[in-house]
């Protein structure tokens, strides 16, 4: 059986096809991260930290290192489409397994919708002509049908866009760089060392998109060895990136200023001495933002494909087509629902949920990288232990008002999943 050979030896014709090289895989990683964290965040973190966010931005950039560890791990030993999916299943319990599955559908395909109202917003910034919610439906449609192609198709698409993106960060940062003064550094850290792991914590969740790359497990050339180095490599990078965008943001605007909009970047570049830098941010938010969407549509297709295939959810999304080899159903179904949030916005249970089911996705990856086969182990013990444990403090740290509404939506699927494997064994004995 295919699934029980580590995907390594998948007839090119079965199913999907190993098209992704190092340099797709580490694109995609970076367009997963250089985001929403990048041009949103940093301005709740330096609200909450004042300028020591940046030290916040140094604590989350580590243990999302550690916690990158454990999924590379896991990435190369079960290199199958559905990431954390795949391994709770094979090395903890089916239901574990589920868990992560549907925690991570229920919060990204609420947040593909988003992640496009977010782009329509930035595009109106760059031409006002164009409505926001027919521009985040133009790019759910154009980036569904690039995937539909192929994933080689969708990687060198990527790879445009996170060089564009890429390109205005460091032109951010060389003409922000004359306007930086040390005051506006002072006072460093006025919440002390509270503020400053409080940013830590919302700025982890800016960099947790290199995971991406595990659930397209199944479309990577060589994945024992080029996974586990474009994670590494797509997290160091942005991480870098987000140090030097971030100085220079609250060397330039001071945290306050930062602090009091929800578009931070903008607002330093507003005080530069170019005045075309805000131009800048504006078509690197506008891509970043297609960015996110894409590798969001890959992500979530694959993970719908990973469930199907394993009897989680219909077969039918389980479907590839036989001339792009891509999960065609299933990337149909994430543009529906992308297309339904765009339109009517988003669905505020699931979106304030988000926190914490990310947590329990990567609690569930680091365990399951804790019963990885010794012979199999790429990384010490104590790093999966060591995030872990902060993942489960994290989570437990949240509000109630955000853990209740993800444990309603788990118990949801997991009668959802009981409820259509019962009909599913019905209808066959019925039949015969």
């Amino acid at each position: 059986m295919a699934l029980e050979n580590h995907g390594e030896g998948l007839p090119s014709g079965a199913g999907l096809r190993r098209e992704l090289g190092l340099a797709d895989a580490v694109a995609i990683g970076l367009g997963a991260i250089v985001g929403a964290g990048l041009f949103v965040v940093t301005g709740v973190a330096a609200g909450v930290a004042g300028p020591a966010f940046l030290v916040g931005l140094i604590l989350a950039a580590l243990v999302a290192a550690c916690n990158a560890l454990s999924s590379a791990q896991l990435a190369a030993t079960f290199p199958q489409s559905g990431g954390t999916y795949e391994y709770g299943y094979r090395l903890l319990h089916p239901l574990a397994g589920f868990t992560a599955g549907w925690m991570f559908l229920v919060s990204k395909l609420a947040a593909a919708g988003t992640v496009a109202l977010g782009f329509g917003g930035y595009l109106a910034g760059v031409v006002p002509a164009v409505p926001e919610r027919l521009a985040a439906v133009a790019a759910i449609l154009v980036l569904a049908a690039v995937n539909y192609l192929g994933v080689k198709k969708a990687g060198r698409l990527n790879m445009l866009i996170v060089s564009i993106t890429l390109g205005a960060l460091v032109l951010f940062v060389a003409l922000g760089a004359s306007s930086f003064s040390v005051t506006n550094l002072q006072p460093f850290s006025p919440a002390g060392w509270r503020g400053v792991m409080e940013s830590a914590a919302l700025l982890f969740f800016a960099y947790t998109g290199y995971a991406r790359l595990a659930t397209l497990g199944e479309e990577v050339r060589e994945p024992r060895r080029t996974i586990p180095r474009a994670i590494l490599t797509s997290l160091g990078i942005a991480a870098l990136v987000y140090a030097l965008v971030s100085l220079v943001a609250v060397g330039t605007a001071g945290a306050p200023a930062l602090a009091a909009t929800s578009a931070p970047l903008e607002q330093a570049a507003l005080r530069f001495r170019v005045p075309e830098a805000a131009i800048v941010v504006a078509v690197g938010a506008t891509t970043a933002m297609l960015g996110v969407l894409l590798s969001q549509i890959l992500g979530i297709s694959r993970m719908l494909y990973a469930m199907a295939r394993r009897g989680d959810l219909p077969a039918l999304l389980a479907h590839v087509h036989p001339r792009h080899h891509v999960p065609a159903y299933a990337i149909l179904l994430t543009a529906v629902v992308a297309l339904l949030v765009a339109v009517f916005g988003s669905i505020q249970v699931v979106v304030s949920a988000a926190a914490f089911t990310i947590l329990v996705y990567y609690s569930l990856t680091n365990l399951a990288a804790l019963r990885s086969p010794r012979d199999r182990r790429l990384y010490p013990r104590w790093v999966s232990v060591a995030v872990l444990a902060g993942c489960v403090a994290l989570a437990l740290s949240l509000k109630p008002a955000v853990i209740l509404p993800g444990l309603g939506l788990l118990g949801a699927g997991l009668v959802c999943r009981w409820a259509y494997r019962a009909l599913s064994r019905k209808v066959p004995a019925e039949a015969s």
